[in-house]
């Protein structure tokens, strides 16, 4: 049997209509947004122009005769369209082109798709809330695919979304844009710039101001429920690569002692209790209550905004704790100030090697966990967290405790 190698995952195929869906009052002329800017000319003399429109700039101009002309940008581009009628090439009078249809980019009251990553929860969250800003300045009627696991959580929070499946197609669609981390980093035809933290990265594919927008995430009605009556904290300590932990070998059992001493309950509301990858094993916390195991992300929504405050890692459930509104204190080395959320509770350390996510001459590898761009296998591995000293971190909770109190 063949070996095909690894498929690429749902989001990162490409599945336009195969043709354009939308009709113009030209026979046999189509045109559409739905991988580029689409547009099929019959047979004939014709010269096919894309202009955007935001620079001035004509960035295609070539004649075209029974073909489909596709820009190579996939992301937003404030396109024009052109299509003109060129004089036969034996005209002597030597006549110039007639325009004989054009087309200004406006989705108002059509229908657009976006297509989520569906891999990390914290892309996930941090690049969810454009689509609402996206509809909001194209007044058009928004379809959006992502993972099954994360729409329980996000539908409640946009009810003007329209929540499709990965095989699902709306008729007609207008316009469509994938929302991802595309490698290589410098491939332009995907993503318009390096990623410049994850926020922005979502907002320059859609052509939004790309200014913080923090996801809405909204508790359950059974959220008392199943919250403790004691004040309490919630942490998360586990991550999917090495260097995204709090890799000091005494950090968190320091503080979760420290916070029992000063009254609190501390949950851990990990999915995993124990995750093991190659030689790396990590586990929660001595000391801490084992809220983890196969908990949906709404109950875990619902566990997390009545806490005091979260203490988690650059990932997914530190961007869950923002969108519950919660304080997150973020212990962080791999990545740079800007890469997340703001917090005023980034405890992050400059002493060391750190920030090397944001290196773009290193091509991730997501498969590698135990990743150490500089330093792997020396004795300076994953010092970016490990001199991240719980003294400090205690430091940065004694902040956050005293701005709730006040």
């Amino acid at each position: 049997m063949e070996n095909k190698g690894p498929q690429p995952e749902p989001y990162m195929v490409f599945e336009p209509p195969a043709t354009p869906t939308q009709k113009t009052d030209k026979k046999g002329m189509f045109f559409d947004f739905n991988l580029g800017l689409r547009v099929s000319v019959p047979e004939g003399n014709y010269r096919v122009r894309f202009i955007d429109r935001t620079s001035h700039l004509t960035v295609y101009d070539a004649k075209a005769s029974g073909v489909m002309a596709i820009s190579s940008k996939r992301f937003f581009v404030n396109f024009r369209l052109e299509v003109w009628e060129e004089p036969p090439e034996n005209d002597k009078k030597k006549k110039e082109g007639k325009l004989i249809f054009s087309h200004d980019y406006n989705a108002k009251g059509k229908k657009v798709l976006l297509k989520f990553a569906g891999r990390a929860l914290g892309d996930m969250l941090a690049w969810f809330p454009y689509a609402e800003i996206f509809r909001q300045k194209h007044q058009c009627k928004l379809y959006v695919i992502v993972d099954k696991k994360y729409e329980e959580i996000l539908k409640p929070g946009y009810p003007e979304l329209h929540f499709i499946s990965n095989e699902e197609r709306p008729a007609d669609l207008y316009a469509t844009y994938y929302i991802g981390l595309f490698a290589p980093w410098d491939d332009r035809d995907l993503q318009p710039v390096d990623w410049l933290g994850l926020q922005a990265h979502a907002a320059y594919i859609l052509g939004v101001f790309p200014g913080e927008e923090r996801v809405r995430l909204v508790p359950s009605r059974n959220a008392k429920k199943i919250r403790p009556q004691k004040p309490y904290v919630c942490i998360a300590t586990q991550a999917t690569a090495q260097s995204k932990y709090w890799n000091n070998a005494n950090g968190w059992l320091q503080i979760v002692d420290y916070l029992k001493k000063q009254g609190y309950r501390v949950l851990c509301v990990d999915r995993d209790k124990v995750v093991e990858n190659g030689i790396f094993g990590n586990t929660i916390p001595y000391g801490c209550e084992d809220f983890t195991g196969n908990r949906t992300l709404q109950e875990r929504v619902d566990l997390i905004s009545g806490a005091d405050f979260f203490i988690g890692l650059p990932s997914g459930l530190s961007w869950l704790a923002w969108g519950c509104n919660v304080p997150v204190v973020m212990i962080v080395g791999f990545s740079l100030p800007g890469t997340e959320f703001y917090t005023p509770y980034r405890v992050q350390q400059f002493h060391t090697c750190n920030g090397c996510a944001n290196d773009q001459r290193n091509e991730h590898n997501y498969e590698d966990f135990g990743a150490c761009p500089h330093h792997r296998g020396t004795d300076r591995e994953f010092e970016c967290t490990r001199c991240i000293t719980p003294e400090y971190v205690q430091d940065v909770i004694e902040a956050v405790r005293k701005d709730i109190s006040s």
